[in-house]
């Protein structure tokens, strides 16, 4: 431990500084905070600015503070103390770990509201929710995988399970991806399962929904536009992204012989924003939904649930990742929607990077995560017009196929299955395989995921050139 360089650095989750030991209470909430959250340091004999003013009888100092967390904090926390000189001044340092009897609470309070737990450089009481997810990751208990005695396999969409494997799902594969699980002889769903899947997720999870606002300005206090998605977490995703591009600006880079569509939003940087935040929402919180803020200079994604014991907004950047939901988790991979676990925020800041984006903030905020990245206007884009206003209309559509399937694409996205079914197909055919192409060709319809055309997710929607043309056609 270098102290001189420990004392330049700004108090955090990490570091307090105190003057002495005349206020005991919050000292005590210091070293509770941290046992509960990441582990950290207190240094006593240096003010909030950084001035080294030492301690008056260091030896006596040392053995009060040893003496006051043996009394005054349960379970036993047994802290590093050191005392270190510096400018001739000595000063005490309580080094103090990540404990694994967490929660640790002050004693003379009780369990119920004296679990704090530490946000940025200020201690938070921890609620109920929250001291149970102590209990949970300090004892390895994932709260996805918790089993819902109460419902059965009845109470999942089974559809939208099958389209995991592109097959009918069986009892055996349902239990490896940790869906089901046993509970008194009888098969029954994880918590994970019902978030994903569940027929009447909200009933068990009332916060497990997006809420999407589009403000006037730099403040989030005039909204234009807003909507609520309550659909199942993984086509939550492609919601949120066509709520975005809805007021976005799209451009084409005519630098190159094929015509780019450039965005003033950076898609993919979004899209692995969004994932992340769906993924490590701590679902056992009551109180708000995830929320995804648009205004002028940035996009704000916000969800439940602080960082998991253990883990840093600096950890998180160099590409340390603990999962929360590993069902979800689990799940979105197989549907592509994660990559490779671990390396969302690394790619995030990488990625911002390379379009010289200011650098994303990650936030611990109340009892939730905020993940900010920041909008520049884009450069060297031949033309930009707002997405719901596109010009330079071609021909009408050429076939009564092509009509049907715009008109089915007017209310939501659908998939080439659900694009067959809705032209009364069994199955889909080369007549529907044709139109789709057609559509794309003309810029009538997108793909939901442009970056990942063949993902099992894939779905197309309606462009606003396609309405037009809808609507033309229809005159």
């Amino acid at each position: 431990m270098n102290i001189e360089n420990l004392i330049q650095e700004a108090e955090g989750k990490q570091l307090e500084f105190k003057q002495d030991l005349s206020s005991v209470k919050p000292i005590l909430k210091t070293l509770v905070a941290f046992a509960n959250t990441a582990g950290g340091r207190l240094v006593v004999g240096v003010d909030d600015a950084g001035k080294i003013l030492g301690v008056e009888h260091p030896l006596d100092e040392e053995e009060r503070i040893c003496s006051l967390i043996a009394d005054s904090i349960s379970p036993r926390l047994v802290p590093n103390i050191e005392m270190v000189t510096v400018a001739d001044q000595t000063l005490l340092v309580v080094e103090v770990f990540l404990s694994g009897l967490r929660p640790h609470f002050l004693k003379s309070i009780g369990v119920e509201t004296g679990v704090f737990v530490r946000l940025g450089s200020t201690n938070r009481q921890a609620d109920t929710a929250l001291v149970q997810e102590l209990h949970r990751s300090a004892d390895g208990v994932v709260f996805d995988e918790m089993l819902m005695p109460d419902l059965s396999v009845d109470d999942l969409d089974l559809s939208g399970i099958q389209s995991i494997e592109g097959r009918s799902v069986d009892q055996r594969q349902l239990k490896t991806l940790k869906l089901m699980g046993s509970h008194q002889g009888r098969d029954v769903p994880t918590k994970g399962a019902v978030l994903l899947f569940g027929k009447d997720r909200l009933a068990h999870f009332p916060d497990a929904w997006v809420q999407c606002g589009r403000f006037f300005g730099t403040e989030k206090i005039d909204i234009f536009d807003h909507i609520e998605i309550n659909k199942p977490l993984p086509d939550a995703v492609d919601e949120v992204m066509l709520f975005l591009k809805k007021h976005a600006m799209r451009g084409a880079d005519l630098s190159e012989v094929r015509r780019r569509d450039v965005w003033s939003i950076p898609l993919s940087i979004l899209r692995e924003v969004i994932i992340n935040a769906l993924v490590h929402a701590d679902y056992s919180q009551r109180g708000a939904p995830m929320r995804v803020a648009f205004l002028d200079d940035r996009i704000e994604v916000e969800n439940a649930g602080i960082l998991l014991p253990g883990l840093t907004i600096g950890d998180m950047k160099q590409g340390t990742s603990k999962i929360r939901n590993a069902v979800i988790a689990r799940v979105f991979r197989e549907l592509n929607l994660i990559e490779q676990w671990g390396t969302g925020v690394q790619r995030i800041f990488s990625e911002a990077r390379k379009l010289g984006l200011p650098e994303p903030k990650i936030m611990e905020v109340g009892m939730r995560l905020r993940f900010t990245v920041y909008l520049e206007k884009p450069h060297g884009i031949n033309t930009i017009e707002p997405a719901g206003l596109e010009s330079g209309l071609e021909s009408g559509l050429e076939s009564e196929t092509a009509s049907k399937v715009l008109d089915g694409l007017l209310n939501h996205p659908l998939n080439r299955s659900e694009i067959a079914q809705s032209l009364g197909h069994q199955r889909i055919s080369g007549a529907v395989n044709r139109t789709v192409k057609e559509l794309l060709q003309k810029e009538f319809i997108e793909y939901t995921i442009p970056e990942k055309p063949n993902s099992r997710l894939q779905r197309y929607c309606i462009t606003t050139k396609g309405k037009a043309a809808l609507a033309k056609n229809r005159k």
